[in-house]
């Protein structure tokens, strides 16, 4: 099925009690602007126009579904992730419509938004020039999303952002943030587009060919996996004493992936790529589990996550606009 087809729109109780949230939220700091909203395939706020695209899959509880079996999570899928993504998107908008990125204190502290977007990023995981919100360290990959990073703190209810960021460079940031946000206080944005970007009802290509460009994003570019670990951790034995290593890895695949990702804040199907990578080679090394089960759980849980990080390490990480 194609993308255009989809039978959805920003009517269910899910995505439209969020936006409502959000509007709430901004009300709450008499922030007088109201963002476009439309479905289209990703997350994302175009450049020049304040407005804010919800993916396809966060409209209907089966999209939500197809969206888990095919990337092992859904990104915004949840009541918490969804505003957190939806303040984010918000701080581009105002940051659109009333020009801020023009001030020469904003560039100051941020940098200049003309800056191109990398393809890529190398984050400092503990810089403190920086807030933290979204994961990966987004704040890090440009300018522009360092803005929208601490806009979202800053607006987020409750946050306690002078407590929590005391000490930090990052806090010269919110404080700006706050006084920028006093000076348009019920002020009509000065951007007021309606456009809207690749909106679904555009998108020719299919569900198929969608999924497989989004998985290829995140596959790892090659094997991190080392014998030699392996061997450590389990054990070649006869068959029929011990389960298989590869058969032990698919039972707890699930728990395993979930538990790595958020530690790492890398995206589950990657962190999957990995673990993929272990069983095939336990597999063909014949590896079995002989010991204890809890240890060797243990075991692989951090084994899994030093291959993670390593792989962290190894390559930037990819800037999703």
């Amino acid at each position: 099925m194609r993308l255009c087809d989809l039978e959805v729109d920003l009517g269910g109780e899910f995505v439209r009690d969020n936006i409502a949230e959000l509007m709430g939220e901004l009300a709450e700091r008499q922030i007088a602007l109201e963002p476009t909203f439309w479905i289209s395939e990703e997350w994302f706020s175009p450049d020049g126009i304040p407005g804010i695209a919800v993916p396809f899959y966060l409209c209907h509880p089966r999209l939500m579904r197809l969206e888990k079996r095919q990337m092992y999570e859904v990104e915004g899928g949840s009541r918490e992730w969804c505003m957190r993504i939806l303040r984010h998107e918000a701080g581009h908008t105002v940051d659109t419509a009333y020009r801020l990125s023009r001030r020469r204190r904003y560039r100051e502290l941020f940098g200049k938004d003309s800056q191109k977007y990398p393809d890529e990023y190398s984050p400092k995981a503990y810089s403190k020039r920086h807030v933290l919100h979204l994961d990966s360290w987004y704040a890090q990959s440009h300018p522009a999303e360092d803005f929208a990073e601490t806009f979202a703190v800053w607006l987020r209810p409750g946050s306690r952002w002078r407590t929590r960021y005391e000490g930090w460079p990052a806090l010269k940031k919110l404080e700006y943030v706050d006084e920028l946000m006093t000076e348009i206080r019920g002020k009509k944005p000065l951007v007021r587009s309606r456009a809207r970007v690749d909106p679904l009802e555009r998108l020719k290509k299919t569900l198929r060919e969608h999924y497989e460009a989004k998985r290829s994003r995140y596959e790892t570019e090659q094997s991190r996996v080392y014998d030699g670990y392996l061997w450590r951790l389990f054990s070649q034995s006869p068959r029929g004493k011990g389960q298989a290593a590869s058969a032990f890895l698919r039972q707890h695949r699930a728990d395993l992936r979930s538990r790595v990702a958020d530690w790492t804040g890398e995206y589950q199907y990657t962190v999957d790529q990995v673990l993929h990578e272990m069983i095939v080679r336990c597999r063909e090394l014949r590896l079995r589990v002989t010991g204890s089960r809890n240890e060797a759980l243990l075991n692989t849980l951090l084994l899994l996550t030093a291959q993670t990080m390593q792989l962290l390490r190894g390559r930037h990480r990819r800037v999703a606009l």
